[in-house]
């Protein structure tokens, strides 16, 4: 049976069109389906580890054309104010969603990736052929299909993930401002129930995003008193909603955020970014890690169809291994931590042990951070 394409990826994020162009550069023949046209902004802590520029660079992506900020600092605030600073290891980048997906997408066009605006509402595995239904009822077929979707679709329902059936209790919310904050930094401050990352990205524009439970959120009921209410009695986030100029006309919003454990495998679907595994925000590497799962699965799907991998079998062992091999601690550190530092009286003793001992804080940072993509 010939196929409309060796590679069918669903969701052009980050992990999507990275595979995407991946994938083309090897000679194999991709269809991204995403539902959402570009550019679009998404609530997103917007910082990445350096540890993907040797692999975007092999790609043909320079992140210098897009002017992002280099960060270099991470500080860590309580919701009363402590603080503890340290070095990122590896160092960063800040840039907005909004503007790098456009930036991947133009680059997977030019590539040679045929990408289509299409919502996929089914997915069906027959006779060693996927097929991909849209909500226009429009069929396509491929021998492999990515799962790129995002953190939570009504996919995952069809395919009965288990994590779909839960009903989870965070809310995300992000927007941009114009305000006095360094570019060299990533901030993490507490507040009651949640967590609020603040960190430059291109131009000077500043991203706000940060998670709260909705036990915290209901006693406020609206995001502009949440934040005036709750974010605020941080000295540091008060601070900074004074003197900060929104640039969205609100901000954006996101419910349902799922941090359960995943399958990077589901009926022969091989899953990647945040579709196969969603990193807590409070780690502030969930980017890095879409775009290394990319590398991870393209590198296989291409041994796949070299014949250096017997069969789909042997394809879906490796992934699976690879996925956890690479991620699995990263994860783990991420709900410890998430954890932790929901309970102020845990969070001050730490940052009080961290305070003394600066240097194990570096440490900790690396365990959700991975080394250098080298291709």
């Amino acid at each position: 049976m010939r196929c409309d394409a060796d590679v069918i990826i669903i969701g052009g994020g980050l992990a999507g069109l990275t595979a995407s162009i991946h994938l083309t550069r090897a000679d194999v023949q991709v269809l991204l389906l995403e539902k959402q046209d570009y550019p679009q902004h998404k609530v997103c802590g917007e910082y990445i580890s350096n540890e993907v520029l040797p692999y975007l660079q092999h790609l043909g992506v320079d992140i210098d054309e897009l002017n992002p900020s280099r960060i270099s600092r991470f500080l860590l605030s309580t919701a009363a104010g402590k603080t503890v600073e340290s070095t990122l290891p590896l160092g960063g980048f800040g840039v907005s969603r909004y503007t790098l997906d456009q930036f991947l997408a133009d680059k997977a066009k030019s590539a040679g990736v045929d990408l289509r605006q299409a919502d996929v509402t089914d997915i069906q595995f027959a006779n060693n052929v996927f097929t991909v239904t849209t909500a226009t009822e429009q069929t396509y077929t491929a021998k492999i299909v990515l799962g790129a979707y995002g953190k939570r679709s009504q996919l995952d329902k069809r395919l009965n993930r288990p994590f779909a059936s839960r009903e989870s209790g965070w809310l995300g919310v992000k927007a941009h401002y114009q305000a006095d904050f360094p570019d060299d930094l990533v901030a993490l401050h507490n507040f009651d129930g949640g967590y609020c990352g603040l960190s430059q990205v291109e131009n000077g524009i500043v991203n706000a995003c940060y998670l709260v439970n909705y036990r915290s959120f209901k006693a406020v009921k609206n995001i502009d008193s949440f934040q005036q209410h709750v974010l605020r009695k941080n000295p540091f986030l008060n601070e900074f909603f004074a003197t900060a100029t929104p640039l969205f006309a609100r901000p954006l919003t996101i419910s349902q955020i799922s941090f359960d454990k995943k399958s990077p495998v589901e009926n022969h679907i091989l899953m990647c970014g945040d579709t196969a595994g969603l990193i807590h925000p409070l780690c502030g590497n969930g980017m890095a890690m879409a775009i290394h799962s990319a590398k991870l699965v393209s590198e296989l799907v291409i041994q796949f169809f070299n014949g250096k991998l017997a069969n789909r079998a042997a394809l879906e062992k490796q992934y699976t291994s690879g996925w956890s091999a690479e991620f699995r601690t990263r994860l783990l550190t991420g709900r410890i931590a998430q954890t932790v530092l929901l309970y102020p009286a845990i969070t001050n003793v730490i940052l009080k042990s961290l305070q003394r001992t600066p240097g194990i804080l570096p440490i900790l940072i690396k365990q959700t951070h991975g080394k250098p993509l080298l291709v």
